[in-house]
């Protein structure tokens, strides 16, 4: 299919909340030994866990290259569809389409995909694959795609409420390696084009040591409108403390796009951080110009990297000296849940490849009229 090359606010069509209703959601077979180890069974385990509760209420795309087509088509028989596309990495969020509807149809939106940070700061050397995942999806499921290109961006690196407001962080989508050549009016200008929405908010930070240049959706997610999840930390000794001090005090003395004050609840991080250890760096095997993991370095754990399905918020949990704060985030989630269970599930070989939940999942909206 051709791409359509006009932007989808003048067509009336906008990016809605992740917790309106969605008809499918999008994920990718993990197999990269750089992200989830030579083995990666535990990983695959966890995505079937998380896949299995999303299929409860709508369906489930699971993408997978042609070497690993079978092995993702058994273990996911009469759970989720199979489709065979190529990909470097399993981060649908980031490389899958964005989604938009103007309430009568829903559209893909194709954005240039560089690793995180192309030649400046990516995290490897090749993700030709990954770049044509949006495309090929949206032409593999019969759904018109707007070419972004050659704008840079992540789906990770946006949340919509789906009410004219977006949220960012500085820290990511003004870094060198994404588009360096536009201003922050600029770039705001291009969001508001293909994402429909009246006001971005632009939190200054994100989580400490977040690879991605700090994405939104580990630090800050719209659980309703007018109302954040912000993740927290009450040490200040903690790398973390500032950050999320720095994003507490902006949300504090801003609006959305409808000039509702914004409720921020606090979802504190793991009280103990998480950091690769010696098991888990020898599981890796890296390409060359992949970045590297050490012994000790600190993985960006949170509990903000959770996922809306119809029915249920799949939250991570970390286990071991974690599982007081799983638990805490647990009770924190059902108080603005609306409806929906709280569903945790261990995510440790997720985290493993650098981010969680949020980060393997990108929904597919169901349509509807935008209320704004």
């Amino acid at each position: 299919m051709e791409y359509i090359n006009t932007f989808p606010a003048e067509d009336g069509f906008f990016m809605p909340a992740e917790y309106s209703k969605h008809v499918a959601t999008v994920m990718i077979w993990p197999v990269r030994a750089g992200s989830w180890g030579i083995d990666a069974a535990k990983s695959q385990a966890a995505f079937l866990d998380v896949i299995r509760v999303i299929a409860k209420s709508e369906t489930v795309y699971v993408l997978a290259g042609k070497e690993h087509f079978l092995e993702a088509e058994r273990a996911l028989h009469g759970i989720a569809k199979v489709l065979m596309i190529e990909s470097d990495d399993a981060w649908a969020r980031d490389v899958a389409p964005t989604f938009v509807t103007n309430g009568k149809t829903v559209r893909g939106i194709d954005w240039s995909f560089n690793a995180w940070g192309g030649e400046y700061d990516g995290l490897y050397a090749s993700w030709e694959k990954d770049d044509a995942v949006a495309k090929r999806f949206c032409d593999r499921i019969g759904l018109e795609c707007y070419n972004a290109r050659p704008f840079v961006l992540e789906g990770g690196s946006v949340h919509s409420d789906g009410e004219g407001t977006l949220m960012v962080t500085e820290s990511c989508l003004l870094s060198a390696g994404r588009n360096p050549s536009m201003t922050k009016a600029q770039i705001e200008e291009q969001l508001k084009k293909y994402l429909g929405v009246k006001k971005v908010l632009w939190l200054p930070r994100g989580i400490y040591n977040d690879e991605t240049n700090e994405h939104v959706d580990n630090v800050c997610a719209f659980v309703a409108p007018a109302k954040v999840v912000l993740a927290w930390t009450d040490d200040d000794k903690d790398p973390q403390y500032a950050l999320s001090k720095a994003c507490l005090e902006y949300l504090e003395n801003e609006t959305d796009a409808c000039g509702r004050e914004i409720g921020i609840v606090k979802l504190p991080i793991p009280k103990h951080p998480i950091c690769v250890d010696e098991s888990m760096c020898s599981s890796y095997s890296f390409e060359e110009g992949e970045d590297i993991r050490e012994i000790g370095e600190r993985l960006a754990a949170s509990y903000v990297n959770f996922y809306f399905s119809n029915e249920a918020i799949i939250v991570p949990q970390f286990g071991a000296e974690n599982e007081e704060s799983d638990r805490q985030a647990v009770r924190i989630l059902e108080s603005v849940a609306d409806g929906r269970q709280v569903i945790g599930i261990p995510a440790m070989p997720i985290l493993q490849g650098g981010g969680n939940i949020h980060c393997i999942t990108q929904q597919i909206p169901v349509c509807r009229q935008p209320q704004f």
